[in-house]
């Protein structure tokens, strides 16, 4: 399975992301992407169905497996603020449709952060393959590939 970036930003190892969960991979393989400034579609990064969409999160159904895209740390506790739902759960997606837009800049509570996930969920650790990480990449630019 091959996963593209769902935005702009600066591509790291899941495992140097800001929040425990994530980067003792928990919830699966991944990256986090630091995104910039700025008005901005967080998309779908590949073709599939959305099994969830809430303003800060969705889960890609792909094959039968779930893509997490996390967009901040602790921002479910914006409650919606600062994110236009674009998408609707249940929908068929292609890679590149707009789910969630936001300004990571909005983001300032020093108990937040902007990292965006993206994870496999449910998925062995480091079974993923990101040449990616240490890059920048605009969305729709290989992220990672699945071993």
């Amino acid at each position: 399975m091959q996963v593209l970036s769902p935005c702009a930003g600066r591509v790291m190892a899941i495992t140097d992301v800001n929040d425990p969960t994530f980067a003792g991979q928990l919830v699966g393989p991944g990256v986090g992407i630091e995104p910039p400034d700025g008005l901005q579609s967080i998309v779908a990064p590949a073709d599939g169905r959305l099994l969830n969409v809430d303003p800060h999160a969705f889960i890609l159904l792909v094959d039968g497996v779930g893509i997490l895209v996390h967009i901040g740390i602790n921002t479910v506790r914006l409650e919606g603020r600062l994110f236009e739902v674009l998408a609707e759960r249940g929908e068929q997606v292609t890679a590149g449709t707009p789910i969630v837009s936001w300004d990571p800049a909005s983001v300032t509570d020093p108990d937040m952060d902007r990292t965006i996930l993206v994870v496999l969920m449910d998925q062995a650790p480091d079974s993923i393959v990101s040449p990616a990480i240490g890059t920048d990449v605009v969305a729709g630019d290989v992220l990672f590939t699945q071993e």
